[in-house]
């Protein structure tokens, strides 16, 4: 399954808060909000605004934390991450799922082709490979029993001085 699958439409206004995400990335929740801090992989639906204010993830930004999750599990540098990152979200969602990549535990390549993967093992450079296809459908399962919110829904607010400062906007 490095190549080809075909997968399902994605409801770009459903996403998962933080606690879901990191669950189904197999994060601590301190990975996830230090990586959204630094601009690893922000959330693309609702990001942080102040206190008591929640992220909420697409299903695209979970399969990059799980990638990103891989990748440090092999050893590359969050240097090249950022970098593999950088290239990924340059790419639509289809084009993601036809990407193996693939890395020495230094630097990260990008292979659309099964002979690219071929060419990349015979010349002694890859040492392992996640095809994004299948992290994609791990990704999915994880997430099906989980719950979701809609971008529409207000935050929530959770202590007591952000309650106050809502409310504060709302009168006035």
């Amino acid at each position: 399954m490095l190549f080809g699958d075909p997968l399902p439409e994605l409801d770009v206004n459903t996403g998962y808060r933080g606690p879901v995400a990191c669950r189904a990335a197999g994060i601590t929740y301190r990975q996830l909000d230090y990586w959204a801090r630094t601009g690893l992989v922000e959330p693309s639906i609702r990001g942080a605004k102040g206190s008591g204010s929640q992220r909420l993830y697409a299903f695209r930004d979970i399969l990059l934390l799980k990638i990103v999750k891989r990748l440090l599990d092999t050893g590359v540098s969050l240097q090249q991450i950022r970098i593999a990152v950088n290239a990924l979200h340059e790419r639509g969602v289809e084009d993601l799922t036809a990407i193996t990549l693939m890395s020495d535990g230094a630097s990260v390549y990008e292979c659309t082709s099964a002979d690219e993967v071929v060419d990349l093992v015979q010349g002694g450079q890859g040492v392992f490979g996640i095809a994004v296809g299948r992290v994609w459908h791990e990704v999915e399962g994880s997430l099906a029993a989980l719950p979701t919110e809609t971008a529409e829904e207000p935050p929530v607010v959770e202590d007591e001085l952000a309650k106050r400062r809502a409310a504060k906007r709302q009168a006035g």
